[in-house]
């Protein structure tokens, strides 16, 4: 097997576990609040990322540099990224949290201007008309002419993922930490973080073990594995774009499943809105985009 095929099988794979997390997402915050999905998945995925990092033998290179960048990145993410974005899948239906999480490039775009300087183009904002257009149709479930919002706040929290997610991405455009590194020191120091806020509100409580391996699947496939495939991928493969363009494949399934194992009605809306994202989204990724940075949730 060839290099470039084992690059776009890795791609595929990280593509097909991304497509199962909403419903984890789902199944896990019936029993437990984010904050406690949050820290058991976080858990999870630090030890993961750990055993990996020694495994390569690069923990002292780890424990002796990177710290600086980490003290604010492992704020951004893990911690308040994924607090927003389970905070906006406790309130909404899986469907349309998901369809709204994929704005995420569209906000990198905009904001990229004020931050890095970077010049909006006509497909840039032609892009953004679209895919925002799309945003209104789920946010209003349809009554496009409405403005009072069917859950205002679980669309804002779906919405400030996006722009968290962006940040995060835009901030660290140079960081020269390599990213298994970057990924495991954000979430040493996310990790006491989401500690002590857990300690000092629900507490850790047992909800079963239905709740308790939807937690460990997030933290394995959302933060974890699906990373790793990712990453092989894309420095792996000759050309980003072939790898970039298979996340597109993850809605539709997201979907599928959300309908079939959690039984979420497919609402006419959230298609609506789900094609005129991926079509703003299509329409820039026709122009030259950040390399390997992609949302998987």
């Amino acid at each position: 097997m060839t290099l470039e095929r084992r690059a776009m099988l890795c791609g595929l794979g990280a593509v097909g576990l991304w497509s199962t997390v909403a419903t984890a997402f789902k199944i896990a915050l019936s029993y437990m609040t984010p904050l406690e999905l949050m820290w058991l998945a976080a858990l999870v995925s630090w030890v993961l990322m750990g055993g990996l990092v020694y495994r390569e033998g690069r923990l002292m290179q780890a424990f002796r540099q990177g710290w600086r960048t980490a003290a604010w990145a492992g704020l951004m993410n893990p911690a308040a990224y994924y607090l927003v974005l389970f905070a906006a899948y406790d309130r909404l239906p899986g469907q349309e949290a998901m369809a709204l999480n994929y704005t995420w490039a569209l906000a990198m775009a905009f904001l990229a201007v004020p931050i890095l300087g970077q010049r909006l183009t006509r497909i840039d904002v032609l892009a953004g008309l679209v895919a925002y257009s799309g945003v209104w149709v789920i946010a209003t479930r349809g009554a496009v002419m409405d403005v009072a919002f069917a859950d205002p706040l679980g669309v804002g929290f779906a919405l400030a993922s996006t722009l968290l997610w962006a940040l995060y991405w835009l901030l660290n455009a140079r960081d020269p930490r390599p990213p298994l590194i970057a990924q495991w020191q954000n979430f040493s120091v996310g990790l006491p973080v989401l500690t002590v806020l857990l300690l000092f509100g629900p507490g850790i409580q047992w909800h079963g073990s239905v709740a308790f391996g939807a937690g460990i699947y997030v933290g394995l496939f959302e933060m974890g594995i699906a990373f790793v495939l990712w990453q092989f991928a894309v420095q792996r493969i000759s050309r980003t774009a072939r790898v970039a363009n298979l996340i597109f494949l993850a809605p539709p399934v997201s979907l599928l499943l959300l309908n079939l194992v959690v039984g979420e009605p497919i609402l006419a809306s959230t298609l609506i809105g789900l094609v005129l994202i991926l079509g703003g989204l299509a329409l820039q990724q026709s122009q030259t985009s950040p390399e390997g940075v992609v949302d998987h949730s």
